[in-house]
């Protein structure tokens, strides 16, 4: 984006903005948090940025079993909740469980329980060679995406647990096969042959909070894994 679109969109000279740009000028705490604002910088890239500028973070960073919390939490429960039959997981921007409704265990039947072992990581979960991956149907596919989907995480925040987590996954036996996408497909569907049940398809939604001033709760998303066909739905209803 040029300093002339910037200035524009958080009314701001666009000389100012040239002079904190090149380090002729610092930033206040409230053109901190407005040009953050305005080119959607994540809570904690925020903080870090006014650290930087000689101000206190201002988003604080709490616990999920902190009081201050209770209400978000009480939000998140129904949520998941209102999903079953069909499975929804809350998660850490880490891609760690932080909950789970009751479809989730049915299809983690087949996993090493040293997998299962808290803090459960659902990406590492879906892809070892002891976790899901055996069982996913399309796994050339779904691996590549999930490959892609951390990789830009990585690029957006440079986070070292995340490119270590990356660095893990891409170092995992590869499966047999290229990863080619159905033309006629709409969306990639997650495919997933559990035992005594058969192959789901699923299709996956993501849910955050709309305003959260919380560093924790910002980087909280739910990921709900919806039925991608009549069998699947009607699958998993006879399991719930």
């Amino acid at each position: 984006r040029s300093q002339l679109d910037l200035s524009l969109e958080a009314e701001v000279s666009q000389r100012h903005l040239s002079w904190i740009e090149s380090g002729r000028a610092v930033p206040s705490r409230e053109m901190v948090l407005r040009l953050s604002r305005h080119l959607d910088v994540p809570l904690r890239a925020r903080n870090a940025l006014l650290v930087a500028a000689g101000h206190a973070p201002v988003f604080p960073r709490r616990p999920l079993s902190d009081p201050a919390l209770q209400a978000a939490r009480a939000a998140g429960e129904p949520v998941l909740a209102a999903h079953m039959p069909f499975p929804a997981l809350a998660l850490d921007r880490g891609w760690h469980m932080v909950a789970a409704n009751g479809a989730v265990a049915p299809l983690l039947a087949g996993v090493d329980p040293a997998l299962l072992a808290p803090p459960v990581n659902v990406l590492r979960l879906s892809l070892h060679p002891r976790g899901l991956a055996p069982m996913v149907v399309n796994l050339p596919e779904w691996r590549a995406h999930i490959l892609e989907r951390l990789a830009h995480q990585v690029a957006l925040s440079a986070d070292a647990e995340l490119l270590a987590l990356l660095e893990e996954l891409r170092a995992y036996p590869g499966p047999v096969g290229s990863a080619t996408v159905d033309p006629n497909a709409v969306a990639l569907a997650f495919r997933l042959r559990v035992p005594g049940v058969g192959e789901l398809a699923f299709l996956t939604t993501t849910t955050v909070f709309g305003t959260p001033v919380d560093l924790t709760l910002s980087e909280i998303f739910v990921e709900a894994l919806l039925p991608a066909d009549a069998a699947t739905a009607a699958a998993l209803r006879r399991m719930a």
